[in-house]
């Protein structure tokens, strides 16, 4: 299932990468949030959207949720159910989820939504799988985080700078051996496509790194990278 967009030829190095903790962003940044606004909520099942090789979704299972990942890779889908037999894994688009309407408690989309060529489908159909009152969780790249760089060869110090913002495009980036296309799209383009489909936005963060290296914490702080937002369908 190619989509071009560079995840097959790179799922090896991502899977590398990622390990059993995840990267940076993952592991100091998001996943403590992620977590504090799932837990003790009674939610029963989820379905993680771009699960990747299933990390989330194994980090939901001691909280007593049943976790369904979806994923377009094969390789990633096939090192899920490696690592967690008992779990769902399912090859598949987000933007046409092979899922019945209101099926889950909570939705989540954890940094995916950049990967995600037709995002007002994908969005769509993460509405509709969502049970009357459930949970769409969405950690996702900041819009101004795309949309910039830091400036100087391997220094920060002098600044970000974010530069034709209102211009949505797909970029190609690379680290470590993965090459993969991203999207930058300004904040609207993500806000009406969740809107359009009568959910409520409850909760909006841009957390801070809570551990690692020093230096990198700081970079996290000194400008927008990072955010996520949860949304409960009415």
């Amino acid at each position: 299932m190619d989509s071009g967009n560079g995840w097959d030829a790179s799922a090896e190095a991502w899977i590398a990468d990622m390990g059993e903790t995840g990267d940076f962003s993952r592991l100091h940044v998001l996943d403590a949030p992620m977590l504090d606004r799932i837990r003790g909520r009674g939610f029963r099942n989820a379905l993680d959207v771009g699960c990747g090789e299933g990390r989330f979704c194994r980090l939901m299972s001691p909280l007593g949720i049943a976790a369904t990942g979806i994923d377009p890779t094969a390789r990633l889908i096939q090192t899920a159910r490696e690592r967690d037999p008992q779990g769902e894994y399912i090859e598949a688009r987000a933007e046409a989820l092979p899922l019945a309407p209101e099926s889950f408690d909570l939705v989540v989309s954890y940094l995916t939504l950049i990967d995600i060529d037709d995002i007002d489908a994908a969005i769509a159909e993460m509405a509709r799988v969502l049970r009357p009152g459930g949970t769409l969780l969405i950690a996702n790249l900041n819009s101004f985080s795309t949309a910039g760089k830091w400036q100087g060869e391997g220094d920060s110090s002098r600044g970000f700078l974010i530069d034709n913002y209102l211009e949505p495009r797909a970029e190609w980036v690379s680290w470590r051996g993965i090459l993969i296309r991203n999207w930058h799209r300004p904040f609207h383009a993500y806000m009406r496509p969740l809107l359009a489909q009568g959910l409520r936005l409850a909760h909006f963060d841009e957390p801070h790194a809570t551990g690692g290296e020093a230096k990198r914490r700081a970079r996290y702080d000194r400008a927008p990278y990072l955010h996520l937002m949860e949304w409960v369908k009415s």
